[in-house]
């Protein structure tokens, strides 16, 4: 495994033009922990992931590949998804409390305020899907 890669095996679902589904298992940091039996945290999901059709690879349905992501993309989308609206709430909260003394009501126009950032994410929604998308080896 490449340094800065994930890598996940996986089987291919259904392959419709060119687009490819393929079935990952996804495993929280201690779903491979010796433990896991005892534990009742331990967490292993199937997921079907979606990505565009490597013009190399001649695949079918059933068969078993290597889906790739690289580190920094993860990354990136965890400051998309998390880290800006935190920053996006917790300045509007403070803003919002300096302009207004009733606390609910810069509590709730602070979480109106991620709506917009949400609507910007989900108009930009195609060049994000193009730049954190999986790779099939």
């Amino acid at each position: 495994m490449a340094s800065g890669t994930i890598i996940h095996p996986g089987i291919i679902e259904s392959i419709n033009g060119d687009k490819v589904s393929v079935r990952i298992l996804s495993q929280s940091a201690c779903g491979s922990c010796h433990a896991k039996g005892v534990c009742s945290i331990s967490e292993v999901e199937e997921k079907i992931i979606e990505t565009e059709r490597n013009q190399a690879g001649h695949w079918q349905p059933g068969d078993q590949v290597m889906v790739r992501m690289e580190e920094s993309l993860g990354r990136k989308a965890v400051l998309l998804g998390y880290v800006l609206p935190l920053v996006v709430l917790l300045i509007s909260i403070i803003v919002f409390l300096s302009l207004i003394k009733h606390e609910g009501l810069a509590a709730l126009l602070s979480i109106l305020m991620l709506v917009p950032y949400y609507a910007i994410l989900f108009l930009f929604r195609k060049r994000l899907q193009k730049e954190f998308s999986f790779k099939i080896e």
